[in-house]
């Protein structure tokens, strides 16, 4: 028998219940001081570990402090410190883009709104998301990284694929209060048990409630 929604939305709301005693402590995996660090670190987090990115980022926030260091950086020199993180091209034009931007439209400032936030080169909903809810305490959605995407599905809250969809129905399923905290347990649950290609559901808090979509049924390692 289908899973009704009301059925879904009481299961989404007891595995996040036992997620957050999981890991009473998740929290956002990247290291800033502010919002502009923030907003960096995230267009770097993109097809690369947090944890790499936390290793770069301390060479280049000493070197680049605000949005004007960054918008008026040499090119080559900004690709130079962010290389190791993948894809340096982008990402480095982006960041001088988007602090360009900052500097002319918003003082310099991280924007606090999801319309002006989405300007900004390299910035879509995943990266504003993230920005916006830990930088300034504004929920606007659920950040949909690729442990989002992967658990998500696993647990049977999604069938869609793209990224604004998975998001919606995540947003659905839950209470606007735990948009935020919902992504940062599906990271922190995603490299500790729910491991991509090897998961551990014989050691999951929330096995009893996980229909496992796309397991063997008798998978329990």
């Amino acid at each position: 028998m289908a899973e009704t929604m009301a059925q879904k939305r009481k299961r989404a709301l007891i595995m996040l219940k036992l997620l957050a005693k999981a890991y009473p402590k998740a929290a956002c995996s990247l290291d800033f001081a502010n919002p502009l660090q923030l907003l960096v670190s995230t267009i770097l987090s993109a097809q690369c570990t947090d944890v790499r990115v936390n290793m770069v980022t301390p060479a280049l926030f000493k070197r680049y402090k605000t949005a004007a260091d960054f918008a008026n950086a040499d090119i080559t020199e900004l690709q130079t410190f962010v290389r190791s993180t993948g894809f340096y091209h982008n990402k480095a034009k982006n960041i001088k883009a988007a602090c360009k931007i900052m500097v002319e439209k918003h003082a310099g400032r991280v924007p606090k709104t999801m319309d002006e936030i989405l300007e900004l080169p390299g910035v879509a909903r995943k990266t504003a998301n993230i920005v916006l809810g830990n930088a300034y305490g504004i929920i606007e959605g659920v950040p949909v990284d690729t442990h989002a995407i992967r658990l998500s599905h696993l647990m049977g809250l999604t069938k869609e694929k793209s990224q604004n969809k998975i998001e919606k129905d995540l947003m659905a399923l839950l209470p606007r209060k735990d948009w935020l905290h919902i992504s940062n347990l599906f990271v922190h649950h995603g490299r500790a048990i729910c491991i991509a290609r090897r998961p551990l559901c014989s050691k999951c808090s929330v096995k009893n409630y996980c229909p496992r979509k796309g397991l063997p049924k008798n998978w329990a390692r």
